[in-house]
Parts: C-alpha cells; sequence; structure tokens
C-alpha cells in the first residue's frame, strides 16, 4: 500500500508540475501575442532595391578581376545608362516593376500578419498592366486557419489583376502548397518538396494510463459533437466517426481549392497525401518550370526594377523576452504535431 501510495505521489507530482509548465509557457506565448496584436500599429515598411544590390555584389568581383580600361567603360556605360532612364522617367517612360516577397511558414502561418501588410501596400501602388509580384516561399504547411487566411491574402493579389509568380527552393507541401498553386506561375528548384494535398491529425490518449492510477477525468460538453476525441478522457467509434468525417470534409476543401486555382491539374493522381521533387512535380503540373528564385529575379532584373518589401514590427520589451519561449512553444509543438495532435492541419 505504502509502495502504491508512493508511486501515485509521483505520478501526481510529475503531471501537476508538467501542466504548471504548461500553463506557465502558454500564458507568456499569449502576453506575446498579445502585444504583438497590439503593436501592429507601430510597424513600418522597409523597401530594398534589389537591382542596386545586385549590382553591387558584381561590382566587388568585376574591380577585381577586370582591367582598368574596361572598368572605366563599363562605369560609362552606366551613367549613360542612368541618364536615359531619367530622361524616360521625365517623359512618364517607366520601367515594369517587381515587387519580391518572402514567406517563411511555421505551423501556425504565423508570418501572414507580415504578408497582409506588404500584399495591402503593393496594391496600392502596382500597375496590374505591366507589374509583378515574386513570392519565395518556403513552409511545411501547418495549421488549417493560419494557411487558409495565408492564401487568401495571395488571392487578393490575383483579384487585383497582378501577375503572381511563385519560387519554390526548397519546400511548399500541404499547407504551404495551399500558398503556393494561387500563382500564375509556380517555379520550383529540382529537388524542392511539393505537394502533399493531405489533411492529418493525430490525438494522443491517455485515459488508460489514468484509470490505471484511478483517475478519473470528465469531460462535460453542450452539442453532441462539441468535443469528438480528447486526450484524457475516453474516446468512443462514434467520436472517432465523426473527427474522420472532418478530416475527409477538410481534404475535400484542399482539392477543390487547388482544383479551382490549377485546373490543369490531375486531384485523383496528386490529391493522396504525397509529395513530390520538384523535377517531377513538374510533369505532374503541380509547379510550371525548374527554376531557381535567384536565377528568375536576376533574370527580371535586366528589363525590370526590383523591390523586396518587408513589413516589420518594434518589438517591445516583452516580446523580447518572450522569444525564446515563443520559438520552444513553436519547437514543442511541431514535435506533438510529428508524434500527433489533435488540431488538422495540411
Amino acid at each position: 500500500m505504502v509502495e502504491w501510495l508512493a508511486e501515485y505521489g509521483l505520478f501526481l507530482a510529475k503531471s501537476i508540475t508538467a501542466a504548471v509548465l504548461v500553463l506557465v509557457v502558454i500564458l507568456v506565448a499569449a502576453r506575446v501575442r498579445r502585444e504583438g496584436d497590439s503593436a501592429q500599429e507601430q510597424g513600418h515598411l522597409s523597401v530594398d532595391a534589389l537591382n542596386e544590390r545586385y549590382q553591387q555584389e558584381a561590382d566587388g568581383l568585376r574591380e577585381l578581376i577586370w582591367d582598368e580600361r574596361r572598368w572605366k567603360q563599363a562605369r560609362r556605360e552606366r551613367k549613360a545608362e542612368a541618364k536615359k532612364a531619367k530622361q524616360d522617367l521625365a517623359e512618364g517612360r517607366t520601367r515594369p516593376r517587381v515587387f519580391v516577397l518572402n514567406f517563411h511558414g511555421d505551423l501556425a502561418a504565423s508570418a501572414v500578419n507580415q504578408l497582409r501588410h506588404e500584399i495591402s501596400a503593393l496594391l496600392a501602388v502596382a500597375d496590374a498592366e505591366h507589374d509583378e509580384v515574386v513570392l519565395l516561399l518556403e513552409s511545411p504547411g501547418g495549421l488549417v486557419h493560419g494557411y487558409g487566411l495565408a492564401a487568401s491574402q495571395l488571392a487578393r493579389i490575383r483579384s487585383a489583376g497582378l501577375r503572381l509568380t511563385i519560387c519554390v527552393d526548397k519546400v511548399a507541401a500541404s499547407g504551404g502548397y495551399l500558398m503556393a498553386c494561387i500563382g500564375s506561375q509556380l517555379l520550383a528548384a529540382p529537388f524542392a518538396i511539393i505537394g502533399s494535398i493531405g489533411v492529418v491529425a493525430q490525438v494522443p490518449n491517455i485515459h488508460r494510463l489514468l484509470k490505471r492510477h484511478d483517475v478519473d477525468v470528465e469531460v462535460l460538453t453542450a452539442g453532441q459533437y462539441k468535443r469528438t476525441l480528447t486526450v484524457l478522457g475516453e474516446n468512443t467509434p462514434e467520436g472517432r466517426a465523426k473527427f474522420q468525417s472532418e478530416l475527409e470534409e477538410t481534404h475535400a476543401l484542399f482539392k477543390s481549392f487547388v482544383g479551382e486555382w490549377r485546373p490543369q491539374v490531375n486531384l485523383d493522381q496528386v490529391g493522396t497525401g504525397e509529395h513530390w521533387y520538384g523535377s517531377q512535380a513538374v510533369s505532374l503540373k503541380l509547379v510550371d518550370e525548374l527554376r531557381t528564385s535567384d536565377d528568375y529575379l536576376r533574370a527580371r532584373a535586366s528589363d525590370a526594377d526590383l523591390f523586396a518589401l518587408r513589413w516589420s514590427v518594434r518589438k517591445t520589451l516583452g516580446q523580447r523576452l518572450g522569444l525564446v519561449a515563443e520559438a520552444g512553444i513553436d519547437r514543442l509543438v511541431m514535435r506533438w504535431w510529428q508524434r500527433g495532435t489533435s488540431s488538422p492541419r495540411w
């Protein structure tokens, strides 16, 4: 009896400690997020002229390997080009513009807050007839509602009549591909991971462990399907069936969305949750061309002015102190997702 009480007490202490730690982390994350929401109005948009950056990068090498005569000739030609561009501008002739955005997706698609401001800014000045938007996209996917909103932000660009080129150098899978399929042109590196048109949700359940230690969990709901599967309580066949049907509905919405923006794709073939490398994705029409973002942007720089946009928000003291905790939460949630999570994701 004493041994059982000691074992039970140790189990209870561990459970309480874990619960307290999780609660503290959640409270810190909530505080950081509230501060971030309140600071949205303090954000600002920075613009980087990529043509100048590319030119400076190349000039560093030209100056080293070119002879003085060739280097002087190049500088004279550049001055003449600048003079002509200034004259064209005065006469109302301008080069096309390319607005470059970046989206690095995490589990919650938190970069959507940055993306929405950048898109709102460029839509106010972009010319649908001549200008283009290029999105450098990297994401393995995540929560349905987060990536659904991110995809909706990109749809604003297409709805405005602008050309949207999406470049994937590493990965656009699941929710990442939900965003990528909106592009009027979709480019991918040969070994980029593409696809994963599917939905997954796994739920760890410790009901039997609690029952073995005589711990009862009461799950009270109002509404037949308010809680279909639980972590602590006993799951039922009815609850599992309902949860599975919800996953199927979400998957159907995913495939319908991809079919709307890329009707050339055979959804029966690619809507299986599998992923492919870029070289394979071309033949499946998941992407249009094999090309890296660097190659595409530097080619466009020869006939257009490139501007990289970035919306940033000055972090408060609370946000800076909470960065480590927030990063820890994201890693923890990612591990839980990999092992099993109750939230549907794509």
